[in-house]
């Protein structure tokens, strides 16, 4: 790979782990335990039940190992919510997997509730809006996973939900 790509590829990289620690401060200021997926599976037991679990696997829809930022789990809001982040401040490839991001959510992930976070502003014209038509219009949706519920935010949008959903 040459030199500028893997500078641009570390850029990004960056950009969106500033996303996730957002998330993460969102979260822990109201409350929640920030743990590792992999942590908190090997010792259940030694956490509590408002969790915010990080880099969370599942089968993808190719039946491949993926993983997503975030399982959000409370029993105080009777809640299980898998979180996406997705930061794209320049033109790259990341708006380009809405489709299998959106595949993915609907037909493979084990939870109900997923919230995707896009922001950063250098998605293509129409992609972030298509990504959020797919989620309220049930775009591809089965008897299967019609039950599925997803949220299309930007940081401040995502922000916004957490403040009125975890008072």
């Amino acid at each position: 790979m040459p030199e500028q790509n893997r500078k641009k590829g570390s850029l990004a990289s960056g950009q969106g782990k500033v996303l996730e620690e957002a998330v993460i401060s969102t979260f822990t200021r109201k409350g929640f335990e920030a743990v590792m997926w992999s942590e908190w599976n090997r010792h259940r037991d030694n956490f509590g039940s408002e969790l915010l679990l990080k880099n969370v696997p599942f089968k993808n829809i190719y039946g491949h190992d993926g993983y997503t930022e975030f399982l959000l789990k409370s029993e105080k809001y009777n809640l299980e919510i898998r979180i996406e982040c997705k930061w794209q401040q320049s033109g790259g490839s990341v708006d380009e997997k809405f489709p299998y991001l959106y595949l993915n959510c609907i037909e493979a992930m084990p939870e109900n509730h997923i919230v995707i976070i896009v922001d950063g502003g250098g998605a293509r014209e129409g992609a972030v809006q298509w990504l959020r038509n797919a989620a309220e219009n049930n775009l591809y949706r089965n008897e299967q996973n019609m039950d599925k519920h997803l949220d299309v935010f930007t940081l401040s949008g995502f922000i916004q939900w957490a403040n009125r959903t975890f008072r």
